[in-house]
């Protein structure tokens, strides 16, 4: 009978990579603004190099400040698996650092979403394998567990299930839901192409800003 606490299921394959390519470039807010502001981290931060990650969520549930169920998980992983690790935001032991990063960059794995601590935050940063955090602790950790990988888990108190779209930059990490895709990747391409027409406008001065002060009138603003 296997100890309550621990489990490991296989990770499910619905996202394709057509789906992968047309989000690879979009900037997080602009998913964000598709998605109506409603979903997403806001304690994570990126420490790779570049901040960019993408790939399908492997997701793990890790007791605090051990990482037995992550290294499990690096040996399940396929390449361009994006490994999320709900660690209970937990700052004082790391669950990751330059050993377990460069063992998953060697597979292919895209990167770390960790709702707790990493180390060897020099070397993650020079690098552009991905991993964003909490926090930063150089204190090792515990590899008992308990632990399970592939249930619903909860990093920054965003939902994320097994096998969902995972976007990040620097402005934070994004789930999202398979059967969503198609349908917001055709919002989020109107929205940047909207930004693209407004930076020009502002670049060559023909930005109308005449709903600041039509705005105000509505609120009763004498101007």
């Amino acid at each position: 009978m296997t100890q309550l606490g621990f489990s490991v299921q296989p990770t499910p394959r619905l996202v394709s990579d057509a789906q992968i390519a047309t989000f690879r470039d979009f900037a997080v807010a602009n998913i964000s603004d598709a998605m109506s502001r409603t979903n997403g981290t806001s304690h994570l931060r990126p420490y790779h190099r570049n901040g960019r990650l993408i790939g399908r969520a492997l997701t793990v549930k890790t007791a605090p400040g051990d990482n037995l169920m992550v290294h499990k998980a690096i040996e399940m992983a396929q390449p361009g698996d994006v490994i999320m690790v709900d660690a209970g935001g937990y700052l004082l032991s790391a669950v990751v650092g330059e050993l377990m990063s460069t063992t998953a960059a060697h597979k292919g794995i895209a990167g770390f979403v960790i709702d707790g601590a990493i180390r060897d935050s020099e070397v993650i940063g020079k690098g552009d394998f991905g991993a964003f955090a909490r926090g930063v602790a150089h204190r090792g950790p515990y590899k008992e567990g308990p632990g399970e990988i592939n249930v619903p888990i909860s990093i920054d108190g965003m939902v994320t299930m097994p096998g969902d779209l995972i976007v990040g930059d620097h402005d934070g990490v994004l789930a999202i839901r398979p059967n969503t895709l198609d349908a917001l990747g055709a919002l989020v391409a109107d929205i940047e192409e909207k930004e693209k027409k407004i930076l020009l406008s502002i670049a060559n001065g023909t930005i109308d800003k005449s709903w600041i002060d039509e705005t105000l009138r509505r609120k009763g603003v004498d101007i």
